[in-house]
């Protein structure tokens, strides 16, 4: 027997693929893109406002330097203003002050003198004569005091100080001392 050809296997068919789209990749590349390009204009949006903020931020630290210089100098020619005064008042003081002591001088120096008899029949001549002695130099301190102006009288306590300085320091506690008491009994 003759061998028959077998019969010949139709070729398989692929399946039709699927109609492609490409309207859809294009779409979806297009909608991939669109937020990307919205990203990029959102960044360049800020940076406008950034840069627009800080321009006015600039402008405005200009201005408050401006206000900030033109106050200082208006504080500045205030305070001068003030520290002239307060030159003059003390100055003012200082002459009040320099006529109190010697008036207080003089006056402890009259009540010396005035007293010297008392201690001579009480204490004797003698100590009577001190007594003199320092009522006439309590009343002539009063007197060099009253016509020496305050520059002399610094210059003079300058000196004093070079040459006895802890003298001076001493002087100062005492004084310091005094005044603080003076200011303790007027608070109570």
């Amino acid at each position: 027997m003759a061998e028959t050809p077998a019969p010949k296997k139709a070729p398989a068919r692929k399946k039709p693929a699927a109609p492609r789209k490409p309207k859809a990749a294009a779409v979806a590349v297009a909608a991939a893109e669109a937020p990307k390009a919205k990203f990029a204009k959102a960044i360049e949006d800020a940076k406008a406002g950034v840069q627009t903020l800080k321009t006015e931020a600039q402008a405005k630290a200009e201005v408050y330097r401006e206000k900030a210089a033109a106050t200082g100098g208006e504080l500045l020619d205030e305070a001068k203003a003030i520290g002239n005064q307060a030159r003059e008042r003390a100055a003012e003081l200082a002459v009040e002050g320099k006529a109190k002591a010697s008036d207080a001088i003089a006056g402890i120096g009259q009540i010396v003198a005035e007293n010297a008899p008392a201690i001579d029949e009480k204490l004797g001549p003698k100590y009577g004569d001190y007594a003199r002695s320092a009522a006439r130099t309590m009343q002539e301190t009063a007197a060099k005091l009253e016509a020496k102006d305050l520059n002399e009288l610094g210059d003079d306590a300058k000196e004093f100080v070079r040459k006895k300085p802890g003298l001076a320091v001493g002087l100062a506690a005492v004084a310091g001392f005094m005044i603080a008491r003076l200011f303790k009994k007027s608070d109570s």
